[in-house]
């Protein structure tokens, strides 16, 4: 009798800091944006938002899902994206 059931992958994230300075995140499914400040990630498991200095993409490997930053790592902060909103001039000014 055939399974017609889909199999649910569980969703993985790992996140390993070495020292302030190399970022290694698995379960990436797509850099957004990315500057020297500021790195923009989609992951499994929602927006993944890296603030820092000098910052760079060493490896990107989306068939692996797997992102490689280097720099000086301020902060990483998840944010879904119902709850990401533009801030510039107009949003703040029309609260």
């Amino acid at each position: 009798m055939p399974d017609d059931k889909k199999i649910i992958k569980p969703k993985v994230q790992n996140l390993i800091l070495e020292n302030r300075q190399r970022l290694s995140i698995s379960g990436v499914i797509d850099v957004e944006s990315f500057n020297e400040e500021c790195v923009v990630v989609d992951t499994e498991l929602g927006l993944l938002i890296i603030h820092g200095e000098d910052l760079r993409i060493n490896k990107l490997n989306i068939d692996n899902s797997e992102l490689n930053i280097e720099g000086n790592i301020i902060s990483c902060e998840y944010n879904d994206r119902e709850t990401v909103k533009p801030k510039g001039f107009f949003s703040r000014m029309f609260r």
